[in-house]
């Protein structure tokens, strides 16, 4: 071997493991704190409905320390939504419930429904992350968070757990017929607790799960939802250029790993890319942290192929438009 080239391999090796380094660099101490809030138009309710404005949170992971995150989540109140639909893993830390609520704030006094994913109920601990491509089953979890002290707050401020539970409300002049269940990703769901048709006088059937398991999201179909709200994917969380995610942590395809879809002839699916990491993972790439603001409008009577798309702006909350 030439010494020209072994210095020629050495420069790209360096190279290598500089531009590594960026990467990583990137991810972790930029992209995971650059919050976005996507706008979507969904055609989901029923004809002759005005519209409806929902805020689809989810995946918060938060810990108490987290100052930016905090202060992002406080500025969507002044996105003045009608409801706020928020799908799971709030906490990361034994101390995160107070930070959660008050990030929040005066959203807790919007009308609000929830449902919990497993970091609610359990802390993260440090995996292997080729664990989510080579084995997919396997679940790890570590010590108990409070989720019941989060619940608490929630139900206390007006929110509404919709954990195996089907409920009925009214919202800015809609009529919504709602059911959740809880953690699939835990296998803690039991949809036989809500199963059954919504109220066809509702003009909006929704569903919610925090993770979006096919099994979970056929029954939701086969039952006649309009649209069913998830999260727990993380968008993929680390994404490649012109590829998308690696993974989606779930049994669902690549290509719903997150935003709007078609599920079935009849029943649109919201996956939220998610607003946190797990402490054991904090980065993104390609992949910003997001909220979602859904405008749900009626729906034709030729079903669509798919949502309607929107020009990018940047707002206080740096909007991203689907």
């Amino acid at each position: 071997m030439s010494s020209q080239f072994r210095t020629n391999l050495t420069r790209t090796a360096l190279g290598a493991a500089g531009a590594a380094a960026l990467g990583i660099g990137y991810a972790s101490g930029i992209e995971r704190n650059a919050f976005a809030l996507r706008e979507v138009t969904m055609p989901v309710l029923a004809p002759g409905s005005s519209s409806l404005r929902v805020l689809h949170l989810s995946d918060l992971h938060m810990m108490p320390n987290q100052r930016l995150k905090q202060n992002w989540l406080r500025e969507l109140e002044g996105l003045d939504p009608d409801l706020v639909v928020n799908t799971g893993d709030n906490l990361s830390h034994q101390r995160s419930v107070p930070a959660v609520v008050q990030a929040l704030g005066d959203l807790l006094a919007r009308p609000g429904l929830f449902v919990f994913g497993s970091n609610d109920y359990f802390a993260p601990k440090p995996k292997n992350p080729l664990s989510y491509i080579f084995n997919k089953d396997k679940r790890i979890t570590g010590d108990p968070l409070p989720w019941g002290d989060l619940r608490a707050a929630f139900t206390e401020r007006g929110w509404l757990d919709m954990t195996h539970v089907r409920r009925e409300l009214e919202v800015a002049g809609i009529r919504i017929a709602a059911a959740g269940v809880d953690d699939p990703h835990l296998k803690r769901d039991r949809y036989d607790t809500v199963a059954g048709t919504p109220n066809p006088v509702a003009q909006l059937k929704l569903g919610l799960t925090h993770s979006p398991e096919p099994r979970v999201l056929d029954r939701f179909a086969d039952d006649g939802y309009d649209l069913v709200l998830a999260g727990h994917t993380h968008g993929g969380q680390l994404c490649l250029p012109f590829y998308g995610a690696l993974v989606t942590n779930c049994q669902i395809d690549r290509s719903r790993v997150k935003g709007p879809s078609k599920w079935g002839a009849h029943t649109q699916l919201h996956v939220s890319a998610g607003i946190g990491t797990s402490p054991w993972a904090p980065a993104r790439f390609c992949c910003r942290p997001e909220a979602t603001l859904l405008t749900l409008v009626p729906a034709t009577r030729r079903e669509p192929e798919h949502v309607s798309a929107h020009s990018s702006a940047e707002s206080p909350a740096s909007v991203l438009r689907n």
